[in-house]
């Protein structure tokens, strides 16, 4: 590999080796030679983000919005806040000659990253990591760019879902007329929540977009330390990183999970992460975001059944799949999430209910 010599690292680099999984952006860990710090290389994947130099500029203005908040606040903004490490000719990204675009930035040593929260101590923290990060931007006024359009936008996807049902290209509509009854049933509702933030109702926000705690870095004592893998920021509803953390932290079972008895909402862990993410938040939300961060975790999941449903009719073309029913046990994995999230509805309320008054009290 040659893309490093385009690359303004600090010293001769030792050793690059691959990072991780790699399921969007191809990924590289950068060993230098000495006491010189390291770095993480991608290779982003330009299928999925059709606008790399706008993310990039997104991701430009957001750390050094970060930075500069948590230099005010006496923390340390290279461990606190990605840092982009430019091109030699001082860009934020390299286009090489295949027309693949890498960028990098260093890497944060002595942290840990966790896959899932098997507590609600570990999953209060996430969620004071999100609502931390949702708050120290929450005065940011710079613009950016939308990189993915129609992104949690329920106006949208249900554009889509209208134009594939009445296509239906692989002919699956009339094996799952009880699952589309199941999303049409409840097509005013989530409407409702995308209205709200069309009219003004709820603020727009600058938003993660991807919540997963594996994107959050904690110190060795276990406290959060930085939000990472800020290719999707972009600008939103606070509720949506908020409703699709609660989505992944919160099922007892899997994604694609094929026995929906596995499947339910674990309401310590939802809990433990509203009470993370208020403590943080409650600083910038409005009485209307707090109001609907309950129905917002329904909301994601809704809109995940809903995709895994569309992609299934369409023949299954956006997600990968494992066999021709692997969207449709996803659609039923998350269908049964979001009943347990119908069941538990007024828990939630009560719980969100609560945990503000008390902060606020």
């Amino acid at each position: 590999m040659t893309i490093e010599k385009h690359f303004a690292f600090d010293g001769p680099v030792k050793e690059i080796r691959p990072l991780g999984e790699g399921l969007i952006n191809d990924t590289f860990f950068v060993e230098t030679v000495g006491d010189n710090p390291d770095y993480i290389l991608q290779k982003k994947n330009k299928n999925i983000f059709k606008d790399i130099p706008a993310m990039m500029d997104n991701i430009h203005k957001v750390t050094t919005h970060l930075k500069e908040k948590i230099i005010r606040q006496g923390g340390d903004p290279l461990r606190e806040a990605l840092t982009i490490t430019p091109t030699t000719d001082n860009k934020l990204y390299y286009l090489d000659e295949d027309g693949e675009y890498w960028a990098a930035c260093l890497f944060i040593d002595n942290t840990i990253a966790y896959e899932y929260a098997d507590s609600p101590e570990l999953a209060a923290q996430g969620g004071r990591g999100i609502g931390k990060f949702q708050a120290l931007l929450a005065d940011m006024k710079e613009p950016l760019a939308d990189i993915l359009p129609g992104f949690h936008n329920m106006k949208f996807r249900f554009q889509q879902w209208n134009e594939i049902l009445m296509k239906d290209p692989a002919g699956r509509k009339k094996k799952v007329l009880k699952e589309i009854e199941w999303i049409e049933s409840r097509r005013d509702e989530m409407l409702a929540l995308w209205n709200k933030f069309e009219s003004g109702e709820l603020p727009v926000r600058v938003t993660h977009n991807d919540t997963k705690i594996s994107n959050i870095l904690f110190d060795k004592q276990g406290n959060v330390l930085c939000v990472i893998d800020l290719d999707t920021v972009l600008s939103s509803m606070c509720l949506n990183d908020y409703g699709d953390a609660i989505r992944s932290y919160t099922n007892a079972g899997k994604e694609d999970d094929e026995n929906p008895d596995n499947v339910y909402i674990k309401m310590d862990i939802f809990e433990g992460y509203t009470a993370g993410y208020l403590s943080e938040a409650i600083t910038f939300l409005t009485p209307a975001e707090t109001e609907n961060l309950a129905f917002s975790a329904k909301y994601i999941t809704f809109e995940q059944v809903l995709r895994f449903l569309m992609d299934y009719i369409d023949g299954d073309n956006y997600y990968k799949v494992k066999n021709n029913t692997h969207n449709l046990v996803r659609t039923h994995a998350q269908y049964k999430l979001l009943q347990s999230m119908e069941e538990n509805y007024g828990k939630m309320c009560e719980t969100v209910n609560r945990l503000v008054s008390n902060l606020k009290g």
